[in-house]
């Protein structure tokens, strides 16, 4: 049922956002590296490595530059629009294909570089193996701003995410799967477009009960 749902709201989408989407490809093909689409490579269902795509937002040799798949406030890699598309997260907008084909999902855990994707127990890679990632997920949610997040914390930014909020996300995903639904579909996807229209809500406490226990050095940051 799930994929139905994806399959026609991401017909709806493609075709309603057309308008949209081709201004952002022109301004991104006039300026920058003069290239629209970042492909990036992550782990997908069955362990089958395909290519996410996202308008391009950063230089496109980035992830072997300083700082690597980490980004940060102000970062010297991200181009000059793409600060703004990240921000509003229009940057995702183009995975509406990845989702149409079924690569992905509207909701999942998800898809990382292989990198990430090591930093999970056996356990947790083994369970997200078995399904399609998400466009937007519980984590994606709770950690809407993880730039800001990690400058908030300060210190190695690197050995926070992945001792930190590498291991938290791993157990938010475990336990979408393991609650997963229609309902929860819904709920989460309504939360996705009130995190993007009011960044600093709180409304994921009210809607997704008996998460995980957060990490200390998280608690009064999400």
């Amino acid at each position: 049922m799930i994929r139905v749902f994806d399959i026609i709201f991401s017909s709806i989408f493609i075709i309603l956002l057309i308008p949209f989407m081709l201004p952002i490809m022109i301004v991104l093909k006039l300026t920058g590296e003069h290239y629209i689409f970042y492909l990036q490579p992550r782990i997908g269902k069955g362990g089958k490595v395909f290519k996410v795509i996202k308008y391009a937002t950063m230089l496109r040799d980035s992830p072997n530059l300083p700082g690597g798949f980490i980004t940060q406030e102000k970062d010297p890699r991200i181009l000059p629009l793409g600060s703004l598309l990240r921000k509003s997260k229009i940057n995702e907008i183009p995975q509406l294909i990845n989702i149409f084909i079924g690569q992905m999902s509207f909701v999942g855990p998800r898809p990382l570089v292989s990198e990430h994707f090591n930093l999970y127990s056996e356990k947790i890679r083994n369970e997200l193996l078995k399904q399609r990632p998400g466009l937007t997920g519980v984590a994606s949610v709770i950690f809407r701003d993880e730039e800001g997040i990690l400058n908030r914390i300060g210190g190695d930014r690197k050995l926070i995410h992945d001792s930190i909020i590498a291991p938290y996300k791993g157990e938010l995903e475990m336990w979408y799967l393991y609650n997963r639904s229609i309902t929860l579909y819904f709920i989460i996807i309504f939360l996705t477009i009130c995190s993007v229209l009011l960044p600093n809500n709180n409304l994921y406490k009210k809607y997704l009960k008996n998460l995980p226990k957060m990490p200390e050095e998280l608690r009064g940051l999400l």
